[in-house]
């Protein structure tokens, strides 16, 4: 992967990107970088849009920010590794926080379920997708994350390939290994769904269908129990660092 310059300011933009277009920002845009970062016109920062890669642009306008000028592309666009955030929704603050982290991880897809001991009952997808773009400006990251809607958790079960590998963390398993036991297990090419649950654990009943998909793999992370945004940080760094692209392969 080309380097990234992180000193640079960088925009998501949602409009097509190539050279000589210039790109409309938006209010908030222009008092971002005019205000907040105090550019003006001729400054230079990246502008992105997960499908067209990494564009070095020019502020135009003459009292504010008005429009980007497309100069020329930085970074190829690339593709994040077949990997879904699977969780219980958290409340506020720290569903901001899982959401980010997911993202830095290199998740492609998060998606809420509902489980029998969730805490939060209402999910702001609105605000999850802000917060992946916030994560992606700030970590240089070119591809956005999908943001699914919710679904109980027996709909996504029901609904979900079966070729997928299911890494289902889970405070009851019995404490082994994590490498050693991702390791024994295979990457197919079909993808892999981490599941985090609610801070209150899974029902019996939901741990007794978990345990009936075909592809799982029934992961301890740890001898301590973790809060729900923890235990998301370290499934997702074990996943990645063992069956995703932390060695610089994709599956």
């Amino acid at each position: 992967m080309p380097s990234h310059d992180f000193r640079a300011p960088r925009l998501f933009v949602e409009l097509p990107l190539a050279q000589d277009a210039r790109v409309p920002l938006d209010r908030d845009q222009s008092n971002y970088l005019g205000n907040v970062l105090r550019l003006a016109a001729g400054a230079e920062v990246l502008a992105f849009n997960g499908r067209d890669g990494e564009w070095q642009a020019a502020i135009e306008g003459r009292k504010r920010p008005d429009n980007l000028v497309i100069l020329q592309q930085v970074r190829p666009q690339d593709r994040l590794p077949d990997l879904a955030y699977v969780f219980a929704p958290l409340k506020h603050a720290r569903l901001d926080y899982t959401v980010q982290k997911a993202v830095e991880m290199g998740a492609a897809i998060l998606q809420p379920v509902q489980t029998r001991f969730t805490q939060a009952s209402r999910v702001n997808t609105e605000r999850m997708r802000a917060n992946v773009i916030e994560a992606a400006e700030q970590c240089g990251i070119l591809s956005l994350a999908t943001v699914a809607e919710p679904a109980p958790l027996e709909r996504y079960l029901s609904q979900r390939p079966a070729d997928r590998l299911l890494v289902f963390c889970d405070e009851a398993a019995e404490v082994e290994n994590p490498i050693q036991s991702l390791q024994q297990v295979r990457a197919s090419g079909h993808g892999i769904d981490v599941l985090i649950g609610p801070e209150g654990g899974f029902a019996e009943e939901e741990r007794a269908l978990l345990l009936r998909q075909p592809r799982i793999l029934r992961l301890a992370l740890g001898p301590r129990i973790l809060r729900a945004d923890t235990a998301a940080v370290a499934a997702l760094a074990l996943v990645q660092a063992v069956l995703g692209d932390w060695g610089g392969t994709r599956d």
